[in-house]
């Protein structure tokens, strides 16, 4: 009996001061989130032009001290989903699929905006109305994702962003 408690009295603290390191680090790595998505919309279909695609953007923000990258997004309303930029191309805005997905810095933030970094929901499988939701899965290089649901609003600006004119010369 001696022995049984001589051997608690020295294990006891040992098991328990691992316990509670093991336990501090799982809750510091829960607590450090990777990226924080913010403002999250998407434009409504209804009286733009191609009404089978639309854009979805937001603000993402990377606490940590690591560049991390929105890699791909997905959404069961849309037959394909890409990462778009807007870039000049022989004198003109285009918009295409962005090359090695779009980087959230480390302690800073990304804007996804009309006119600027997106994601393009194309093939879409109904029409969305303002006040509709959807649901939009977001895929990052640190291998963590979010699944959002998303809020369809109104935009009018669409012959601005979304069917540039030339851009004028630069003088």
């Amino acid at each position: 009996m001696k022995l049984l408690a001589a051997t608690m009295a020295v294990a006891l603290p040992v098991l328990l001061s691992s316990c509670g390191s093991s336990t501090a680090t799982q809750e510091a790595a829960v607590s450090t989130p990777s990226v924080l998505v913010e403002d999250a919309w998407v434009r409504a279909t209804t009286g733009a032009k191609d009404t089978t695609m639309t854009a979805a953007f937001m603000s993402l923000t990377n606490p940590g001290t690591t560049d991390i990258k929105l890699t791909s997004a997905t959404s069961p309303v849309a037959g394909l989903v890409q990462l778009h930029e807007m870039a000049a191309k022989n004198g003109k805005m285009v918009m295409q699929e962005k090359p090695g997905g779009i980087t959230v810095p480390a302690t800073s933030h990304a804007h996804l905006s009309p006119g600027g970094d997106h994601i393009m929901l194309m093939g879409l499988k109904q029409p969305l109305e303002p006040g509709d939701e959807l649901p939009l899965t977001l895929t990052f290089s640190d291998h963590t994702s979010h699944d959002l649901t998303v809020p369809v609003k109104s935009f009018t600006e669409e012959e601005d962003h979304y069917h540039p004119t030339e851009t004028p010369p630069i003088k």
